[in-house]
């Protein structure tokens, strides 16, 4: 069965171990981030579970799996198999992008991060616009705003889910992808813009249920 499937009232949900939850929650990772792979503006926390953008370069040494120009950074751990389930708090912010990627996703130019372009992704700009980076995009009508965005993937069946976490509520998913490579936990936290979008994007342990 897929999560989300049995359809609860979101309410019902918070802070209950209504099945759908438990079920995706059974494949939580523990996710850090991967320096190497980091843009030379992003500053990492030392455990690598946060993520910010920066006012001036970091001074990394450059390598081939380092993102530029593009904000980009990826989790250091990847699956090419089964099934895993992450989640990422996004409260305070006005601009992300998150996700997944293939590990063969070029990074040294600035392209679509689309399926096509080895990606799986939803973002949020302009502090109110979600879309799910679909080819075309899905403009999402969220009746509230997540604070934490849960990502579940299920390699072997080609399913990528976005969950707003704390309401359970699906926000988009991403069907028939047939995964042939290793894939990452993807994040951006985007450009600073001024102060505005300054919060970290932040690798957070899911409410795991108990019952």
């Amino acid at each position: 069965m897929r999560p989300g499937d049995e359809g609860a009232d979101s309410n019902s949900l918070q802070n209950s171990c209504a099945r759908p939850l438990k079920q995706t929650q059974m494949y939580a990772v523990d996710v850090t981030l991967d320096p190497d792979t980091a843009h030379d503006y992003l500053i990492l926390s030392a455990d690598g579970k946060q993520v910010r953008i920066g006012d001036s370069p970091q001074n990394r040494t450059d390598n081939p799996k380092r993102f530029s120009p593009v904000v980009n950074a990826l989790g250091k751990q990847g699956f090419t198999s089964g099934r895993f389930y992450y989640e990422v708090e996004v409260s305070g912010k006005t601009e992300w992008t998150l996700g997944i990627a293939r590990e063969s996703i070029k990074r040294k130019v600035n392209i679509p991060r689309n399926p096509d372009s080895g990606y799986w992704t939803i973002w949020l700009r302009d502090g109110n616009q979600y879309k799910a980076l679909a080819d075309p995009y899905v403009l999402l009508s969220l009746k509230e705003k997540p604070e934490r965005v849960g990502v579940f993937v299920d390699y072997g069946a080609g399913l990528v889910s976005f969950y707003d976490a704390d309401k359970w509520n699906l926000l988009y998913s991403f069907w028939g992808v047939s995964f042939k490579e290793k894939i990452y936990p993807y994040l951006s936290p985007s450009i600073n813009d001024d102060g505005t979008n300054s919060s970290p994007l932040i690798l957070v342990t899911p409410n795991l249920c108990t019952k």
